[in-house]
């Protein structure tokens, strides 16, 4: 498939979006807050979801045992070589971000808005960990600051979901969605196509289903396979089948015109360090990647939406 530049807008992609919000650069500092997850800590299960190594999305200056305001500071020296003028938004990346009690998060996120050029929080988070007290104090900073809640939904099929021992429903997902969204909170999910078990047709049975939630923005990855973890062990001993480069671009091709049109795609790939990543060796970067599907869709007259018209 030959790489060539494109960028006629063929979907409602995130950069467009988060340009129109800011008159300023915006860019997103991981935050490494010391957090767990329900299916780690033995509420609800151990060992997490099968998949998962968060080593492989932590950037180098995230390091969970300096505090929020060392991290940013951090953070920011490293993308202010590229963008002096920039501002930032705390990503709260790693594990469940709001597992904990409502002091010990507000103290956190207040810090992380004390910092000097960081306007606002990107919180992520799993469906089963917001309460009702929490999304209250949730729409009042929201009124004094840019913040996104972005929920780990996976995938909506509850089998899989058991499969990957992610240990909540979709059905938890959907209710706390649409309970963020009537706290006029902006509402991201992320989702993972080609998880074991889910082919191709299963992965657009589910499209729709996502696009009906309230959501603004939606993160799509592909599986990856990485090494360590519960699922690489299961792959090795029976492999299951992991799309290739030309197999994924077709698939969100697909995956894109069953989705509503005011639906921001933050992402589509997500690389693991090559070290750690055992399956799909793509040999791509982000931008490369967006090329290529971009160059496909203009081939084929593809938009975001045309399926739903």
């Amino acid at each position: 498939m030959e790489l060539n530049k494109v960028n006629t807008p063929y979907y409602y992609d995130y950069g467009t979006w988060i340009r129109s919000r800011f008159p300023f650069r915006m860019q997103k500092i991981s935050i490494d807050a010391g957090f767990t997850c329900p299916n780690r800590d033995g509420r609800l299960s151990t060992g997490g979801c099968i998949y998962c190594d968060n080593r492989t999305f932590n950037p180098a200056y995230c390091q969970r045992q300096d505090s929020i305001t060392i991290q940013l500071e951090a953070g920011k020296q490293f993308f202010a070589r590229k963008y002096p003028e920039m501002k930032y938004l705390a990503y709260f990346q790693a594990y469940t971000n709001t597992y904990a009690s409502i002091n010990h998060l507000r103290k956190l996120y207040e810090e992380a808005l004390q910092v000097e050029d960081v306007v606002g929080i990107v919180i992520g988070t799993r469906p089963d960990c917001v309460s009702d007290a929490l999304l209250d104090y949730l729409e009042d900073l929201n009124q004094r600051c840019f913040l996104i809640v972005e929920y780990g939904v996976e995938s909506a099929n509850d089998e899989t979901l058991r499969r990957i021992n992610r240990g909540h429903t979709f059905e938890q997902s959907r209710l706390t969605i649409e309970k963020t969204h009537r706290h006029g909170i902006l509402t991201g999910a992320h989702i993972i196509l080609g998880l074991p078990g889910e082919d191709a047709q299963e992965n657009l049975r589910q499209a729709s289903i996502i696009s009906a939630l309230p959501i603004d923005i939606l993160k799509i990855h592909q599986m990856q396979i990485i090494r360590g973890t519960r699922l690489a062990n299961e792959f090795e001993q029976k492999p299951f089948h992991i799309y290739d480069i030309d197999e994924y671009i077709r698939l969100i091709a697909r995956y894109i015109q069953r989705l509503r049109k005011d639906l921001v795609l933050e992402r589509f790939v997500s690389q693991s360090p090559k070290e750690m990543c055992i399956a799909p060796h793509w040999g791509l970067k982000n931008h490369e990647f967006t090329d290529l599907l971009n160059n496909y869709l203009k081939a084929h007259d593809i938009h975001q939406g045309d399926l739903l018209e």
